[in-house]
């Protein structure tokens, strides 16, 4: 692990995956126990650093960008579930970190953390995408390439958007690209590493019963104005893991562990996740 930069977002380094990717991420807090956020699609480090900046007083937490993104190395060929573990696991190892948080695609990623890695003893997922019973179509993704090969991001953005039901199903089309060039610009220059999240979706659909030998901690969390598909997602996880913890934030959605001009509410979201990564973790 390697220390590169303090600023005001904290200090920046990075770690190197197993495959030699680098991983970079930023670090806010000194001395309380590690914590790793693992963002979703569209999304980089700096996505969740007001939830991060909320827990700091408590915690180092460590804000990690995914490959493709940010500080970090290309996706790379044969990408896959497994490689977004392993960049993880990378960051845990270098870290001591044993509790993690992850939204959407993230939240998939630290669910199959938790799965596979011993040094996972705490996971808390935001609203992973899982497809249930095929819930969340992904036919529409050449789609969605067509357009990013083509040029046109906003329009990628569009399809993306509405497919998976986010705050774009609710406008008309060209609404919504005029609005995706004027106030979402930085969703459209990491659009097109969307199709790697939708990959995920892909690779783990109905897969959702595995989650099932989970033996670290879990607790689930979601908004209350979130699509359906993710609801059902929550609801199966808290049949396979009865043990699991779910709390609802009422009046959030699916930004709802964001930055607040995603929509977010870090303070709500960060009261919940400070309680569980401070207590003891179950023994197994």
């Amino acid at each position: 692990m390697t220390a590169m930069d303090v600023n005001a977002s904290g200090t920046t380094g990075s770690v190197s995956s197993a495959d030699g990717t680098t991983i970079g991420y930023r670090r806010l807090g000194s001395g309380g126990p590690p914590v790793v956020l693992v963002h979703g699609g569209m999304e980089t480090a700096g996505s969740h650093l007001q939830l991060a900046e909320e827990l700091a007083g408590e915690f180092t937490v460590y804000l990690p960008d995914r490959r493709g993104r940010g500080a970090s190395g290309p996706h790379g060929a044969g990408y896959r579930l497994r490689k977004e573990v392993e960049d993880l696991d990378a960051l845990l190892a270098a870290t001591g970190a044993e509790a993690v948080f992850g939204l959407s695609s993230g939240a998939i990623i630290c669910l199959q953390a938790a799965l596979e890695l011993p040094a996972v003893r705490k996971v808390a997922i935001y609203e992973p995408p899982l497809s249930i019973n095929g819930l969340l179509a992904t036919d529409w993704l050449p789609r969605f390439d067509r357009e990013i090969e083509a040029g046109d991001h906003a329009e990628a953005l569009v399809i993306a958007t509405k497919e998976t039901r986010q705050f774009g199903h609710v406008l008309p089309g060209p609404l919504l690209k005029l609005v995706s060039r004027l106030l979402l610009g930085d969703m459209l220059r990491l659009v097109r590493t969307f199709h790697h999240d939708m990959e995920l979706v892909i690779e783990t659909k109905d897969q959702w019963r595995r989650y099932a030998d989970v033996r670290a901690d879990v607790l689930l969390m979601g908004g209350g104005r979130s699509p359906a598909y993710l609801k059902t997602a929550l609801d199966e996880l808290e049949r396979v893991l009865p043990e699991a913890r779910r709390v609802e934030f009422a009046k959030l959605n699916h930004g709802g562990s964001g930055n607040r001009n995603r929509g977010g509410n870090p303070p709500l979201v960060a009261g919940e996740l400070r309680g569980f990564f401070a207590s003891p973790p179950r023994a197994v």
